[in-house]
């Protein structure tokens, strides 16, 4: 289980893509902590560099099919201030037959704690025919390759490539 307090290398184990984002002066509001807003864009920077992992950008030039958002969501639990860095962990926690589920762990290096937890669902879209299709064989594999990278034996994870 992830621990809430510990050094950031701790809080983040288990995510195969991490990524680091200082906090600039002016992501912060009236009230003197980085505003809600700024918190989705560090998730949609860790959830881009995933998917570059997966080359799905390369993957959807070839074939018209990409990766839609669906939703997303963050549950917020220590305020951030300037001046800090943000080390934004990405997994996979769950695949469907037409979707799969990224989870997101935001850790302070200031505070050595966690500091919000997020989760988006996204889609396999046909952009050429402009409607959902399951998630690709190549996907999936690149998924379970990334994945399995950091895969821990009796982690509790859900296994990628199993429906759910």
């Amino acid at each position: 289980m992830l621990v809430e307090a510990g050094s950031v290398e701790q809080l983040l184990e288990g995510y195969p893509v991490v990524v680091e984002i200082t906090v600039a002066w002016g992501e912060m509001d009236a009230l003197r902590h980085v505003n809600n807003v700024v918190y989705f864009r560090y998730l949609e920077n860790a959830r881009v560099a995933y998917l570059e992992r997966l080359k799905f950008w390369e993957f959807m030039e070839k074939t018209g099919i990409g990766p839609i958002l669906a939703s997303t969501r963050c549950r917020f639990l220590a305020p951030l201030t300037y001046p800090d860095r943000v080390l934004v962990g990405t997994r996979v926690t769950e695949l469907g037959k037409d979707r799969f589920v990224l989870q997101d762990c935001l850790a302070s290096e200031r505070l050595q704690r966690v500091v919000a937890r997020g989760e988006s669902v996204l889609v396999s879209y046909n952009y050429r025919e402009n409607r959902k299709v399951p998630l690709p064989e190549e996907m999936r594999r690149n998924i379970a390759e990334l994945e399995g990278t950091v895969a821990a034996p009796g982690s509790g994870r859900a296994v990628p490539g199993k429906e759910g």
